[in-house]
């Protein structure tokens, strides 16, 4: 095992079959996404490009989630600034996301505890296939706290599951078992809670003994099905973002979020 990115917030490193593991490393936050993290998340998927012997990419989250989206602590603290922030941040989302979606590598997403807003959420959709634990859930979000999807959500997630399916899920913010986001086209496969690392390794070992242009070919023109309106709706989705990030509801949202309780949204 040769490690690429060996501390900060983003891990990598490479093995022998040619198997890259990408780890989301803030644990403390839930693997939360800042703009540090987000800087980091993308100088990993580039060094992802770079290697010529990656085979396939496995992404997942240390700590106790794959990912819980924004780090609203970190949002909320920056109170009338937020819109400035927050356009930095989804520029670097949207760098990431579409660096994921241009590898030439295939991406396993092995997802347990959240996948949540449009960072974790995000990059569930944006993976080519995704292994998760039995007691993993998905949750989008970007609503519930005055803000809009991003990451290319209203993109992929509705190649995913189709627009009513995504319509209900963007809106009214379910919280998806592992096996209901199978169901709906989300996930592609569920595992006992225990056999995740195993699973994910032994589908990214099957992937990496395959012939890599052929892999890489397949992946590129199933996303150019989808990837012009995804390059497409990145800038849109991240202006809407910021935009919204500045209103009184945002800011409440991000309030009732940390503080547990109800939010008390007034159009504002």
């Amino acid at each position: 095992m040769t490690s690429l990115i060996g501390t900060g917030p983003v891990l990598l490193d490479l093995d022998e079959d040619g198997i890259a593991r990408l780890r989301l490393n803030r644990p403390e936050a839930a693997n939360g996404m800042n703009v540090p993290f987000l800087q980091a998340l993308h100088t990993a998927v580039l060094r992802c490009h770079a290697e010529p012997d990656v085979r396939v990419v496995v992404l997942s989250g240390e700590g106790r989630n794959f990912c819980a989206g924004g780090d609203v602590t970190t949002f909320a603290e920056k109170g009338e600034a937020l819109p400035a922030y927050l356009r930095e941040a989804t520029a670097w989302l949207q760098t990431a996301t579409s660096a994921l979606i241009q590898l030439k590598a295939p991406v396993i997403a092995a997802v347990h505890g959240f996948a949540a807003g449009g960072g974790g959420f995000g990059l569930v959709c944006a993976s080519d296939l995704v292994v998760a634990a039995e007691s993993a859930k998905f949750f989008s979000g970007a609503v519930r706290v005055g803000m809009a999807p991003d990451a290319g959500v209203t993109v992929t997630l509705t190649q995913l599951v189709g627009l009513r399916r995504a319509m209900e899920i963007l809106m009214t913010n379910p919280t998806l078992t592992a096996a209901e986001a199978r169901d709906a086209g989300i996930v592609t496969s569920v595992v006992p809670d225990g056999e995740l690392t195993d699973r994910a390794r032994e589908l990214a070992a099957t992937l990496a003994a395959m012939p890599p242009l052929a892999l890489s070919a397949t992946k590129r023109l199933v996303w150019n099905g989808v990837g012009a309106g995804v390059e497409q709706r990145l800038p849109e989705e991240a202006r809407t973002v910021a935009e919204l990030s500045g209103t009184a509801d945002s800011r409440e949202g991000l309030a009732a979020v940390i503080e547990r309780r109800p939010a008390r949204f007034t159009g504002a």
